[in-house]
């Protein structure tokens, strides 16, 4: 039965790019929109900023002229309470008791911070505990804390999953396709959990997915999070990464190998290794709470209206960040006012269009570079019942570089929408390619990943590597020189030489899944059984009904 059911879904799914008139989407829009956002005058979009309040004006500006309504029973914005956590005068972080004491400086060597609302942070002469890769997963049989307690320790922590270095998908943690079990939030909060009172993650480029330099922008200077009861006082006091070359250090004061310890920790039955050392640290925190926005406009449907298809792309930046030559601002052109050009350019191609039958509703999110927190916070507090959001489409980062034969789905054979892009994309004649580098997680790295958890199916993919004009070796080498030279530096900014005609193919897919979406009212993408956010679906749709 479901291969019939998924047989009709690709069959008419595959006549929806003939079965009507589709705008074009425009290049003009995609060009102005990321050019304005990545400007100077914007400094960067970081949240609750005045780059906040020009940005999210510029959206509603947008979203006006491409004939959307306020999506927030009659107001553009949703309020996402913020609190910001500034540490000031951060000291080394020490280790004693080794044969050679060791102190750490901030920024060049570790990076510390918290999520705790309090003025100060101090700990000293906490004992350290090595616990591999810190995972808890009792439905594989896994625990890195087994047979420890860790209340009031400092843990030193993996970065990414235990098997990835396997090259296939074999493996207790899907092997080299990272799951969220590899993700540093999922790392920090499992070591709260067990009462850590510090927990601290090795840096390694390649299982992290980024050099150093990405950490030391990313988790220096103000960082957000949601401002809710409790202050977050049940979390770690300090959070934070040391380069490996301070961790080996660390391990050899220990009297420990670190590279032994690695590869014992990527075994089942691990046991966490004490290191009889010592830790101290401490700083103290500004303090600011403000609300920042997610920008929510919608296109009305006509006998469905009650019923939502989402499109979502994050608005936010680093805002200032280390300088490079004299620049400061991370102007996130590719990451992510690409993102949001090509929110504004579908809501311009489905406002030509007209209404569907259900609504469209267009979500500019803040707070993704500080941990989905925009998009977490709309999730749990959905405009639009999630239970009666149908799925959608997250951008994040669109393809500047030119054309492709082949479409990536990140986070591959997860639900039943991926069956209805696959026809879309081979309607251009593109092929669809696995993930050339799945251990970096990025399924679990952008607001879909939001939506998800809470069951509802979102399409996360976009182009390959697979130039029309170099191939994979030039697709490859793009990819690589953005991640090592723009991502997250002052150096992503616009650049008008730009190729958008591969943003144009994947927007034409994004536009057709949409409205496809939008117009099948019979049609209700699930996630496959295996799915681990079935259940949740399933519950949310079952009280709609």
């Amino acid at each position: 039965m479901r291969q019939a059911i998924l047989a009709t879904l690709l069959l008419s799914a595959a006549g929806v790019a003939t079965a009507q008139t589709k705008p074009a989407i425009s290049v003009e829009t995609l060009k102005t929109v990321t050019q304005t956002l990545a400007s100077d005058a914007y400094e960067g979009r970081a949240p609750t900023t005045p780059g906040e309040d020009k940005t999210v004006a510029y959206i509603v500006e947008r979203f006006k002229a491409a004939g959307l309504k306020p999506g927030n029973k009659g107001s553009w914005f949703q309020d996402v309470p913020m609190v910001e956590i500034t540490a000031t005068d951060v000291q080394p972080m020490t280790f004693t008791g080794g044969a050679t004491p060791l102190s750490l400086a901030y920024r060049t060597d570790m990076v510390a911070g918290t999520y705790r609302v309090t003025p100060g942070i101090a700990v000293k002469d906490s004992e350290v505990v090595f616990v591999g890769y810190g995972i808890t997963a009792p439905e594989k049989g896994w625990d890195d804390y087994a047979g420890v307690d860790v209340r009031g320790k400092t843990v030193v922590i993996l970065v990414n999953d235990a098997d990835w270095q396997v090259q296939g998908r074999e493996g207790p943690f899907e092997g080299r396709a990272m799951t969220w079990y590899g993700r540093w939030p999922y790392k920090f909060e499992n070591a709260a959990k067990h009462g850590a009172a510090a927990a601290i993650i090795v840096h390694q480029t390649e299982p992290a997915a980024y050099p150093w330099a990405v950490v030391q922008s990313s988790w220096t200077g103000p960082q957000l999070e949601l401002d809710e009861a409790g202050d977050h006082m049940d979390q770690s006091q300090v959070i934070g990464w040391i380069q490996q070359a301070s961790a080996q250090a660390l391990f050899r004061s220990a009297g420990k190998d670190l590279d032994a310890l690695t590869r014992a920790a990527q075994a089942k039955g691990f046991r966490a290794v004490p290191l009889g050392v010592k830790m101290s640290t401490g700083f103290a925190n500004t303090i600011r709470r403000q609300a920042s926005k997610n920008v929510i406009g919608v296109l009305p449907g006509t006998t469905a209206p009650g019923e939502t298809v989402l499109y979502s792309g994050h608005w936010d930046h680093l805002g200032r960040c280390d300088a490079v030559d004299g620049d400061d601002i991370c102007n996130g052109a590719a990451d992510n006012a690409t993102g949001i050009a090509g929110l504004v350019a579908l809501a311009e191609a489905q406002g030509k269009a007209g209404p569907a039958k259900r609504s469209i509703a267009f979500l500019a999110v803040t707070a993704e570079e500080s941990g989905l927190l925009g998009s977490r916070y709309y999730a749990e507090h959905p405009v639009f019942p999630l239970g009666r959001t149908v799925g959608g489409v997250n951008m994040d980062v669109l393809n500047v570089v030119g054309p492709v034969k082949d479409f990536v789905l990140t986070g591959a054979g997860k639900s039943e929408i991926e069956d209805l892009a696959k026809p879309l994309v081979a309607a251009q004649g593109r092929t669809i390619s696995p993930e050339a580098n799945p251990e970096r997680g990025s399924y679990y790295r952008s607001d879909h990943f939001s939506f998800a958890k809470l069951g509802v199916p979102m399409l996360s993919g976009g182009s390959g590597q697979d130039q029309v004009e170099g191939g994979v070796a030039a697709g490859h080498a793009a990819r690589e020189d953005y991640v090592a030279n723009r991502y997250h530096k002052p150096s992503d900014e616009y650049d008008p030489n730009w190729n958008w005609g591969g943003a144009i193919q994947d927007l034409n897919v994004y536009y057709a899944l949409g409205r496809k979406l939008a117009d099948d009212t019979g049609l209700w993408p699930n996630w496959y059984p295996t799915a681990e956010f079935r259940a949740i679906r399933d519950q949310s749709r079952a009280k709609t009904k």
